[in-house]
């Protein structure tokens, strides 16, 4: 019986002293508790195996542990000046016409003022019109709900940046 070993990226994660394992996943995403479930479920033998541990550490989350992982993100529009992560997942800004941008902030300012946080959304691939109808739509939720979107929503950016950073060489 021969036993398989994990992808070559995988397998350089796990390896990782913890302090850098955790930095790591800080960038990927700013929840502490988040960070600390998948660092105690090394190693893993597969990606489905790490992505299977992120999407339930990011169900467990509570609304304070939400928070700290929203808190990470800049404002759609906005990216974190030198910060090449957030700038390639909000991409579909960039072109945006100066009106589509004016419009996104003061939606953004709107968003933020009824739900206490930035707009959320996994912006990969998607174009700035979308992005803005999505915050119009979403703008209308109850707190509750748009609190379980938004953790939707991270699950699905965890998973992206997880992807970049166990991706082979």
């Amino acid at each position: 019986m021969t036993s398989t070993s994990p992808p070559p990226g995988l397998a350089r994660f796990n390896d990782l002293e913890e302090s850098v394992a955790r930095a790591a996943l800080h960038e990927a995403c700013a929840s502490t508790a988040w960070a600390t479930r998948l660092l105690a479920a090394r190693p893993y033998a597969t990606v489905a195996d790490l992505y299977t541990v992120s999407d339930t550490a990011m169900a467990d989350l509570t609304v304070t542990d939400l928070a700290e992982a929203m808190a990470g993100h800049p404002p759609i529009g906005r990216p974190k000046p030198g910060d090449p992560t957030s700038a390639r997942e909000q991409r579909g800004m960039a072109g945006a016409s100066a009106e589509l941008k004016a419009e996104m902030l003061e939606l953004n300012l709107a968003y933020q003022e009824k739900f206490g946080h930035v707009f959320l959304i996994c912006a990969t691939g998607r174009t700035g019109e979308q992005m803005r109808d999505a915050v119009k739509e979403r703008i209308g939720n109850a707190p509750e709900q748009e609190r379980e979107i938004v953790r939707v929503e991270l699950g699905k950016i965890n998973r992206i940046r997880l992807a970049r950073l166990v991706e082979e060489d």
